[in-house]
């Protein structure tokens, strides 16, 4: 991505943004945007977090599928942020996950960065590149397809 604004959503803005709350909503700040190519989101991972106490109690890791749906939403807050007031009154649906890879393990007291780049956008239908990251190492990867729609 080339140039990246200022622009840091913080939680109360993102809760403005996507429908997901606790314990679904896995985006904690936007740390980076750059209108009309990507940005960059921030969860950081936490043992608190429902999944742990089943995935894995011996040895906490989070799920690759909550990974996924963390790059899921950080494209739809992507989309949202990108469409301004043409987005009120709608809503991002995930329609597909491609590609998807798993590199190393998230653990407790990882602050996960993922990156988006949007690869296209045909009317309502989004596609991007997701790459989520710990201390700079790719952890997983996925290229996710959504739609906007009416509620």
């Amino acid at each position: 991505m080339s140039e990246y604004t200022d622009t840091i959503e913080d939680i109360t803005e993102i809760i403005a943004m996507i429908p997901h709350r606790y314990p679904m909503l896995l985006i904690d700040r936007i740390v980076e945007y750059s209108e009309n190519e990507g940005l960059v989101a921030l969860k950081n991972v936490t043992m608190n977090e429902p999944h742990f106490t089943g995935h894995f109690p011996q040895q906490p890791i989070m799920p690759g599928v909550l990974i996924v749906e963390a790059i899921a939403q950080a494209s739809a807050i992507f989309t949202v942020k990108t469409m301004g007031d043409e987005a009120k009154g709608k809503l991002v649906y995930f329609m597909s996950i491609d590609s998807a890879k798993f590199r190393k393990p998230v653990v407790p007291g990882d602050s996960l960065y993922i990156h988006i780049e949007k690869i296209q956008n045909r009317g309502a239908v989004w596609k991007f590149q997701g790459i989520a990251k710990v201390n700079g190492k790719k952890v997983a990867e996925a290229i996710v397809t959504a739609m906007i729609s009416d509620k």
